[in-house]
Order: structure tokens, then C-alpha cells, then sequence
């Protein structure tokens, strides 16, 4: 649904205000917790007995004289996703699954490539270190053959471990922006200080690792389009509307910048908007911070805000500007 203000004597942070505190009522009687805080993690112990048991079920396998497979729950079909209006598109509690088998020339390779990733998985959760997806897919570039493969790998490993992906020790590299009123300070202690001015802040590659975070905003503007961040930035629209907090992620946002929308709303519970296009693609991002999305349905409950309302453009804002230069209003 669309936010607007109702009245136009009705000042923009009042009904801001107003907005806010029906949000918090609204947390209140679903039994959410308004002073915010993450979801837990799987701690490093966790993952790495979980690794373990998945080994040891392979040892077993072949003591049995029996061929090793890894089964998986099916992210990539309808009919384990489910939608929940507190959560939004999330895997089924019992769904269908599919086997990787090793005695199978169709999915041999890809059960020997999950066996790869998991020992480094393991490796870097035991040193306390992290790795980009990147750094994973040049350690054999020729062996995983693309991105792709590793990406998808990883998003099978954290479902198939019901941990989520960051308690790999697994990061993305970030390609999201943040400006607008906000402070913290990230894991290696750097202190980070976003501003109203003509720069932005690329979103942290490791949204776990940020914390001491102060505002005072008093909403948070997602905006799908860079070129319209960055228009906004030039028109000072965060000093207009001072204080706020500004987001992009470029379009189609990656995991960084919505773990940190996320964070933000978990955190301090402010108003969150989105400026996408009136169309099919604009609507499909917003609700990607919204609702989430199939391929993450495993990990929603991390990543979605369904309390986002759709700012603009609307339809009808569109129909509205062509009215007005029929009778010459706008050129």
C-alpha cells in the first residue's frame, strides 16, 4: 500500500510521528519486540558440528558400501515457498527435496564442489576469518567454471546447514549506498560517519560486524535507482528533510544492503519507504526488501521488513502528470 499524508495541514514529520508510533503499536500486539535486536546467528561451534555430522554421514555411507548424497530442500519451486504477511515468502516447514548423488554423472561434480566449499567453509569458521564469494571462486576458477556456481553452491550449503549464510564466514562484496543521518562502527573498529552531503558510504560488506549504530532519523528512503540516489544527494534532499536515512541498492538489491535494511529496521524501528518505478520491474524490487525472494526464502525471516509501504511513483501519479500537461500545467 501506498503512504501519503492525510491533510494538508497535517506537517510531514507529524504524520511521520503518527506513522511511527501505529508501527510500534502494530509490533506490540504481534508479539514483536519494539526496542529492536538481530535474529541469532548460528554460533561457529554450531556450524562446525553441523559440518561435521554431514561428513560423518558421508564416512558412513561408504562403510555401508553405499554412494554419499546430500539432500536439499528445493529452493527453486513454488510449492515450498509459502507467504505470511509478518514475514513474507518463506520455505515450507515441510517441503520437497532433491538429491545430489555422487554415483550420478549428472550431479557428480556438483556433489564434489559442495565438498570442496564445505572444507573451506569449515576452515574459515574454525580460524575466525571470512571470505568473499569472489576470493572462493579464484581459488579454482577452472574448476567451479562461473560465479554462478559458487553462488548457488552456497545458498545450498547455508539451507541445507538452516544457517544463515554470514555464520559461513561467507561474505558478497556490496554494491549498495547509504547516506543521510547514521553512525557506526564496523567489526575491524573503523569508525563511520554518513552524511547529508554529495557522497555516500558503500554499504559494509559485513552487516553482522557493525555495531554502536546512532540516529536520529526520522524515516529511511529506499531508492531502486542510483541516478536517482545520487539526484537526490545533489539536491540536498537528506538536508531538506533532515534528519533521514537514504538507501539504494542499485537496483535489484544484493544481500548487503538488505541485511543492513534489515538492521536498521530491527534497530531503531523507523519508517521505511521505497521510490521505485511505476512498473512491473520497480514494483518486483520493492518487494524484494518487503517480502523477500524465492531464492531467500530459506533465510526470510533475516532479510525482510515487511512494514516497507510504497511511496511512489504510483500509477496514478503518472496519470496525474499526464493530465496536467494536457491543460498545459507541465511540458
Amino acid at each position: 500500500m501506498a503512504f501519503a499524508p492525510m491533510g494538508p495541514e497535517a506537517s510531514f514529520f507529524a504524520v511521520l510521528d503518527q506513522h511511527r508510533a501505529s508501527l510500534l503499536a502494530s509490533l506490540t500486539r504481534g508479539g514483536g519486540k519494539p526496542e529492536g535486536g538481530d535474529v541469532r546467528l548460528a554460533s561457529s561451534s554450531e556450524v562446525l558440528a553441523s559440518i561435521e555430522n554431514i561428513i560423518q554421514d558421508i564416512i558412513m555411507s561408504l562403510a555401508r558400501n553405499e554412494a554419499p548424497v546430500f539432500t536439499i530442500d528445493n529452493r527453486t519451486s513454488w510449492e515450498n515457498i509459502k507467504f505470511e504477511d509478518s514475514v513474507g515468502l518463506q520455505m515450507a516447514s515441510h517441503c520437497t527435496t532433491r538429491k545430489i548423488k555422487s554415483d550420478s554423472p549428472k550431479s557428480v561434480k556438483n556433489f564434489a564442489l559442495i565438498l570442496k566449499i564445505l572444507s573451506m567453509i569449515y576452515k574459515l569458521v574454525q580460524s575466525n576469518t571470512y571470505a568473499t564469494k569472489r576470493d572462493i571462486y579464484y581459488t579454482d576458477s577452472q574448476l567451479f567454471g562461473s560465479q554462478t556456481v559458487v553462488d548457488n553452491i552456497i545458498n545450498d550449503i547455508s539451507c541445507m546447514l538452516k544457517v544463515p549464510r554470514r555464520s559461513l564466514h561467507i561474505l558478497s562484496t556490496s554494491k549498495g549506498l547509504i547516506a543521510g543521518n547514521l553512525r557506526y562502527i564496523e567489526e575491524d573498529g573503523t569508525k563511520v560517519h554518513c552524511t547529508c552531503g554529495a557522497t555516500a558510504v558503500a554499504v559494509p560488506s559485513n552487516i553482522q560486524g557493525i555495531r554502536n549504530l546512532i540516529t536520529d532519523a526520522k524515516f529511511l528512503l529506499i531508492v531502486e535507482k542510483d541516478a536517482t540516489f545520487q539526484r537526490l544527494l545533489d539536491d540536498n534532499f537528506c538536508n531538506k528533510m533532515s534528519p533521514c536515512i537514504m538507501v539504494t541498492g542499485k537496483g535489484v538489491p544484493d544481500l548487503n544492503t538488505r541485511l543492513l535494511v534489515k538492521k536498521l529496521w530491527d534497530t531503531f524501528h523507523i519508517p521505511i519507504f521505497t521510490l521505485v518505478d511505476a512498473d512491473p520491474h520497480g514494483i518486483e524490487i520493492m518487494c524484494i526488501y518487503k517480502y523477500g525472494s524465492m531464492a531467500m526464502s530459506f533465510e526470510a525471516h533475516n532479510l525482510t521488513v515487511p512494514a516497507i509501504r510504497w511511496l511512489g511513483l504510483l500509477p496514478s501519479d503518472i496519470k496525474r502528470s499526464d493530465s496536467l500537461v494536457e491543460v498545459g500545467y507541465l511540458k
